[in-house]
């Protein structure tokens, strides 16, 4: 009987070869044929599954995504039920940074995704949709920290949110090597003292916690 194949998993496979060649090579002038040897498999193979560089891509951010919201998941459960939300924008701000291997990997991805939505609407279109949820996400656990009164009641939620996710543009500096781990983690922990100077505790549990759908803090 002919070998049964997992798609699921040849598709991950597939994502896993896209994520070491723009580790090792960016992905400019990444084509579908380099993707597929990488893989193991021929281009014919490939296609089967993405029938463009666009699907490929975007099937490789939505696996990262998943991957980062298990680790998210993990690292929260670590906290207690339910963790605090300090504790939770912490983990998520760690894990959007280049700090261990598999944040690399997908910040790194998540770079070469932003430019090639640049030149492919649909994939514009995509990401954009993605990363609002996220954003919206981080919004609704700040207005719950402010509601129940861990951050104080003066601060605008919306600008905070935009303030907290300002902090992933340390990825640049992480990359190229500007600032240190540890600088970006006491610039993080600081920032996040004086956000919830007026106490914390608990709100959210792990499952309401945002994550789902984009994804051990360091340190």
């Amino acid at each position: 009987m002919p070998k049964q194949v997992d798609h699921r998993e040849r598709r991950e496979t597939i994502a896993r070869a896209l994520w070491r060649v723009v580790e090792r090579r960016g992905a400019t002038h990444l084509t579908m044929r380099e993707v597929a040897q990488e893989a193991g498999i021929s281009l014919g193979q490939l296609q089967h599954y993405f029938a463009s560089r666009a699907a490929m891509f975007s099937f490789a951010m939505d696996f990262a995504g998943e991957l980062t919201t298990a680790r998210v998941g993990r690292a929260l459960r670590e906290f207690g039920e339910p963790p605090r939300p300090r504790d939770v924008l912490r983990v998520l701000l760690v894990e959007m940074l280049p700090l261990h291997a598999d944040s690399r990997a997908t910040s790194r991805m998540s770079v070469a995704y932003v430019l090639e939505a640049l030149h492919d609407e649909a994939v514009h279109a995509r990401a954009r949709d993605g990363l609002l949820q996220g954003r919206e996400a981080v919004e609704q656990v700040v207005r719950q920290a402010i509601a129940d009164g861990l951050i104080a009641a003066d601060r605008d939620p919306v600008v905070e949110t935009d303030l907290l996710l300002a902090l992933t543009g340390f990825a640049t500096l992480l990359e190229l090597d500007v600032v240190a781990p540890a600088a970006v983690l006491t610039a993080v922990d600081r920032y996040l003292d004086r956000l919830f100077a007026v106490g914390d505790g608990p709100v959210a549990g792990p499952g309401d916690a945002p994550g789902a759908g984009t994804g051990p803090a360091a340190g």
